[in-house]
């Protein structure tokens, strides 16, 4: 690849006082880069709704000019001194063509490279002049810087890269730690350079769904963050397997080609997602949504905007009495954190405190008090929402946000009085017996499931042989105790992270498997009906048990002798890919089975559908 010449590094010099970058004349690299460079947006969109967040651009056709990555051009354009002319040349192409092509509010997330990093100028006020001609606000704009580069071993001065990231933060801009667990910076990058938006590195995400230490690694660094107030990007999100798995653990928005890959200009642009949309519904009537709670407890503190004056906030205080603290957002109205009254006292009680917050010469202003505050989608669970807020120190409530604006305050009481109905909720529809979910449950779980044909699944009935003599012969109590223990069995047997129990009434269960093999499902449950089969022997006595049958009466009166207690499974499976099956047609399978499954030798009978 040819070696860019002096030509080209007179050239970046040429234009480094011109105003902006606009009118570069004949300038030959500047008219090249304009000419061959363009730029790739992928999306960022909310893990809940399907609202796109925003778009990262990346740049191409670097390659054109004579350059094998963005970073050789960077770094050869810092040697001949003209970062800035061309950082900024790049950055109004990116801002122009987003002004032109955005549909209405989303976010534009721009790459910092490491040369940007090495030392502080202009370039953030003169960047925020290009995005007000290009008709975006500074806080449209997101900068991300990678976590490799914040490593010790990069060599880079802690103490320069804060004063660079500080001066992008002045200008409102959004800071997002990039590719978060792929370096060594890790937690003390968070707590240093105090990021709005943590990415997770793809390395994470990728195989999420199925990998439990995964979970484990991007649950607490999610939680860690929403304490707090950093949302969380889940980067490299490839199925739905692992869009379900980071949107359970909490992560915010997602990026990946599971919502799409990086696209042209002219085409990439949406309001909404419906990939995520329709997933997310399908899992909505699986589980019953905290939603409407939260927004019955919700209380409107009103917010205050990041670019206002502190007389205002003294003005919010004292109109507002009722509450100690208030929210500050930003013009989207998405929350940056709080202001407490108490960091106020000092300057409120001191001689001139006052009146040198006024003066605008000293450069005070509302972002010096600025507090983070656990901040949450108004979607998550309210379990979730508990966890992040007992994790936080104190905190005097929690921002709930919808499609990434500001909607109100959740304080503690409110959240207890929320995961209080909610837990009445779901005795109501739980057995009272087994405590496993009930019809209700079941119903909802299956109608969800045969909707995710991504997913292959194996659907189990179990009911009690010969539990009505059993129950007649021994008494109610020890029915009831014959049931607990195989509802016991169940749980301790099939009970994992993807399987589903309930029970349906009397000595009527059931199970569903996602993603298991039919052969996997059928050992689980061949293991069931044999520990079953051994323990609830001991339930009669040793009369019994020695002849291996009880003595009682048929449904017309006469003498007979009943097997002791076993059960039966009728199991359907239903392959990934699979369209075509209700519930009435699994029902219709299922009463087929049941049949077969008591007469068969080891009480078990399969069907596949699809």
């Amino acid at each position: 690849m040819a070696e860019p010449g002096n030509d080209m590094l007179t050239s970046i010099n040429v234009i480094e006082n011109r105003p902006l970058v606009a009118g570069v004349g004949a300038d030959p690299l500047l008219e090249a880069i304009r000419r061959e460079v363009y730029f790739v947006y992928q999306p960022i969109v909310s893990a809940y709704s399907g609202l796109c967040f925003g778009y990262e651009a990346t740049p191409q056709g670097q390659d054109r000019l004579g350059f094998p990555t963005f970073a050789a051009l960077f770094e050869h354009a810092r040697q001949s001194g003209g970062l800035s002319s061309l950082t900024l040349l790049l950055r109004e192409k990116a801002a122009r063509d987003f002004g032109r092509f955005s549909v209405r509010g989303e976010r534009l997330l721009l790459n910092l490279d490491r040369t940007l990093l090495v030392s502080a100028d202009d370039t953030p006020r003169r960047t925020a002049e290009i995005c007000t001609g290009a008709g975006l606000s500074p806080t449209a704009v997101c900068f991300a810087v990678s976590e490799t580069m914040l490593s010790p071993q990069d060599g880079l001065d802690r103490r320069v890269i804060g004063s660079v990231l500080d001066s992008y933060r002045q200008q409102t801009y959004l800071l997002v730690l990039d590719g978060f667990g792929a370096g060594t910076a890790g937690l003390k990058a968070i707590y240093e350079y105090q990021p709005n938006i943590v990415r997770i590195d793809r390395y994470f995400t990728d195989g999420i769904g199925g990998d439990e230490r995964k979970k484990l690694f991007v649950a607490t660094v999610v939680n860690l963050s929403h304490v707090l107030g950093i949302l969380v990007i889940a980067d490299g999100v490839a199925s739905e397997a692992d869009f379900s798995a980071c949107k359970q653990i909490g992560c915010d928005l997602v990026q990946g080609q599971f919502v799409g890959a990086p696209t042209g200009i002219a085409t990439v642009f949406n309001r909404s997602y419906t990939v995520i949309a329709d997933t997310n519904r399908r899992e909505r009537r699986e589980r019953r949504s905290d939603r409407k709670l939260l927004r019955e407890e919700l209380s409107m503190v009103p917010p205050l905007f990041v670019g206002d004056a502190m007389s205002k906030v003294f003005q919010a205080f004292r109109s507002q009495k009722e509450h100690d603290f208030l929210p500050i957002v930003d013009d989207r109205h998405q929350p940056v954190g709080i202001i407490r009254e108490f960091d106020l006292k000092d300057v409120i009680y001191s001689r001139y405190g006052k009146d040198l917050l006024h003066n605008k010469a000293l450069h005070r202003g509302l972002l010096d008090f600025l507090r983070p505050c656990p901040a949450c989608d108004i979607n998550t669970d309210a379990e979730k929402i508990l966890e992040t807020f007992s994790q936080a120190a104190n905190p005097p409530g929690i921002l709930l946000v919808d499609e990434f604006k500001y909607v109100g305050v959740l304080s503690a009481a409110s959240l207890l009085r929320v995961i209080n109905e909610k837990n009445l909720a779901l005795a109501r529809d739980q057995n009272p017996l087994t405590r496993l979910p009930g019809n209700s449950s079941i119903t909802d779980h299956l109608t969800v499931a045969l909707d995710i044909t991504a997913s292959s699944w194996v659907f189990a009935y179990f009911d009690l042989d010969n539990f009505k003599p059993f129950n007649d012969r021994y008494g109610f109590r020890q029915g009831d105790r014959a049931i607990l223990l195989f509802s016991d069995l169940m749980r301790s047997t099939l009970g994992t992270n993807q399987t589903f129990l309930g029970h349906i009434g009397g000595d009527d269960f059931f199970a569903s498997f996602r993603d298991i093999s039919a052969t996997v499902a059928t050992s689980r449950v061949e293991a069931l009906l044999a520990s079953f089969r051994r323990d609830v022997e001991s339930f009669y006595d040793v009369d019994s048990r020695e002849r291996g049958y009880i003595v009682g009466r048929s449904r017309d009166g006469t003498t007979q002798h009943f097997p002791l207690l076993t059960c039966s499974a009728a199991l359907v499976e239903i392959p990934d890919g699979v369209r075509a099956v209700t519930v009435d047609d699994l029902g219709d399978a299922i009463a087929i089975l049941k049949k077969t499954a008591k007469q068969a030798p080891h009480h078990i009978a399969m069907k596949r559908l699809g």
